[in-house]
């Protein structure tokens, strides 16, 4: 390892950390974002379905934000103080978003809808601030009215995109009226992600000549043109396998067999969000701030990467495990919430 591979090393756990962040607290998010229009039985269900992991879920955005600072410090810096309002809002809906979710379990009944109307806000503010986050960092944080409306667009999108996470966890997560509900959400939830997903793809390109020539000269046109077609095949499989397992309801075959591919949506979500996120990176590499400050001009210096790195290696399967065991510990169906 030497002073040109560490930072890559480094970008690429930065990578992973705040991949695994946005599906992970993503579905979670969803789910908060659409308690609004579930009845009160159902929204006990609704976070009975994430109570083991949401908290846990937020462990990667720490871990993401941590290795940008210790690693890269001076675009910590600059991506930090440009996104300085949509960042001081993003951690106002997780505040929100957290005490809500303790208190709803404390509340006397009368008080327990505005709390549940406290989660629902929280989760949305902290979906929208993150997406309009992203928009920013996409446009180089150019402080212009089209910036902002892209930006806002994008928050649109990500909100969509972390329902349809939501909506798929919950389709894997219930059974019966409240599953239903959840394919319908999705349903409404999945045009809107392409959406997002296909204004990133159209902005990013034309932002940067660097990007266009990277994505539309050959041989790398065809190279990476697995990437656009594989997620509309993604998008495709996703509505596909929704309107199959509504039929299956609408029919009234509500047994373990029909509901055996229940997890198909949300994996084919997954994927989206992980091709997506494959070509956003692609289309960046090598700068951290969009043609301004690459990776080996943020970079620490040599030694303390080292140091940083050990540390890394030894916190990053603790998290990996954690999560892994969680979810396999409370897999299949949630069952009905109960507080101690």
């Amino acid at each position: 390892m030497n002073a040109h591979s560490l930072p890559i090393i480094f970008l690429a756990l930065l990578g992973i950390s705040m991949l695994a962040y946005v599906i992970l607290d993503g579905y979670d998010l969803g789910v908060g974002i659409l308690m609004r229009r579930a009845d009160a039985e159902q929204k006990d269900a609704m976070l009975a379905s994430i109570g083991p992991f949401w908290d846990a879920n937020e462990t990667w955005l720490v871990l993401g934000v941590g290795l940008l600072l210790v690693a890269f410090p001076m675009a910590h810096g600059v991506i930090l103080t440009a996104l300085y309002l949509p960042v001081a809002i993003m951690l106002f809906g997780l505040t929100l978003r957290g005490v809500a979710f303790d208190f709803r379990s404390k509340a006397q009944a009368h008080h327990k809808r505005a709390w549940n109307r406290a989660f629902y806000a929280g989760s949305l503010i902290t979906s929208l601030a993150q997406g309009v986050m992203l928009g920013l960092y996409i446009v180089g944080f150019r402080n212009d009215a089209e910036s902002w409306l892209f930006a806002a667009f994008v928050g649109l999108g990500l909100t969509a995109g972390y329902a349809l996470l939501g909506a798929g966890w919950l389709i894997i997560k219930t059974t019966g009226a409240l599953q239903m509900r959840a394919i319908a959400w999705a349903r409404g939830s999945l045009w809107l992600t392409a959406a997002g997903i296909a204004a990133i793809s159209i902005a990013t390109p034309l932002v940067s000549s660097r990007i266009f020539a990277k994505w539309f000269t050959l041989p790398n046109f065809l190279a990476l043109l697995p990437i656009p077609l594989l997620t509309a095949g993604l998008i495709l499989l996703t509505e596909h396998s929704l309107r199959r397992l509504a039929a299956n309801h609408a029919a009234g075959n509500t047994d373990e067999a029909s509901d055996r591919y229940c997890w198909v949506p949300f994996a084919c979500t997954v994927g989206v969000f992980v091709l997506a996120f494959a070509g956003l990176a692609y289309s960046l590499f090598p700068y951290l701030v969009v043609d301004r400050i690459t990776i080996w001009d943020s970079a620490s210096a040599p030694e303390s990467l080292k140091i940083i790195l050990v540390g890394a290696i030894v916190v990053l399967p603790m998290i990996v495990g954690y999560t892994i065991f969680a979810h396999r510990v409370f897999w299949g169906k949630s069952s009905a919430l109960r507080y101690y």
